[in-house]
């Protein structure tokens, strides 16, 4: 049997205001495998952003079920939603949202502190996720010393410092040159891959979009798969 870690039914996501309804997403459907790595196109507009803030408990459906696990986004206390958002999910947006007087050691290891790991622990997890990905010798260097590329690795480190089950990536490479988005991009599934994570990302590059076990678009509200896959 599948193992479903993410479970959408019906969801539905309507703004209203000054009386007007604009309807973003509808009868949108997805069931995710443990493990799996899905990637969402979509034009700009089109709700991929604010899909992904609702798996993350950003932002409230107006209907429908979300279910990652144990966890029912449309009924959990404000204890049960710290605790998914700080376990469950790792996340990772378009700019990295580095603290820019903390170093690249620091700004890793601090969710795990303020999740009450020990301090030395958290460190230790930090520096081997910072090796991982290639900055073994930058760990004490502050965000404006990196280069763009560095300070997106930082943040993908960061966001497996409290080993998730989940990592949410929203236009992971969508501050950086061609050069440095294909080596995030490589970078993160591989990271997601070798730390056996399943992984959601929203992008507009449909080259790494492509890397992805399956690709969806969101079209009038719903999701539509893609069948231009192309494994390496």
């Amino acid at each position: 049997m599948s193992d479903i870690i993410v479970n959408i039914k019906n969801l539905e996501k309507t703004y209203k205001s000054e009386g007007e309804n604009l309807t973003i997403l509808k009868n949108l459907n997805l069931e995710i495998e443990a493990g799996k790595k899905i990637t969402i196109v979509g034009e700009s507009g089109s709700g991929k952003s604010t899909f992904l803030n609702i798996i993350g408990g950003l932002d409230n459906a107006t209907d429908g079920s979300i279910k990652c696990r144990e966890y029912d986004l449309f009924n959990l206390t404000e204890k049960k939603l710290s605790e998914y958002r700080t376990h469950f999910l790792g996340l990772i947006f378009q700019f990295h949202y580095l603290l820019k007087d903390f170093t690249a050691l620091e700004n890793t290891y601090l969710p795990a502190l303020m999740a009450g790991v020990p301090k030395k622990t958290a460190m230790e997890r930090a520096k081997t996720l910072l090796c991982d990905v290639g900055l073994e010798k930058r760990l004490n260097h502050l965000p404006g010393k990196l280069s763009g590329g560095e300070r997106q690795r930082v943040a993908v480190a960061r966001s497996l410092i409290n080993d998730p089950q989940l990592i949410l990536a929203d236009e992971p490479t969508g501050n950086l040159d061609p050069e440095n988005a294909g080596k995030i991009g490589e970078l993160l599934f591989s990271m997601a891959s070798n730390y056996k994570k399943t992984l959601i990302l929203v992008t507009h590059d449909i080259n790494l979009a492509k890397k992805g076990d399956l690709c969806y678009s969101i079209k009038k509200g719903a999701l539509e798969l893609h069948d231009f896959i192309e494994k390496a």
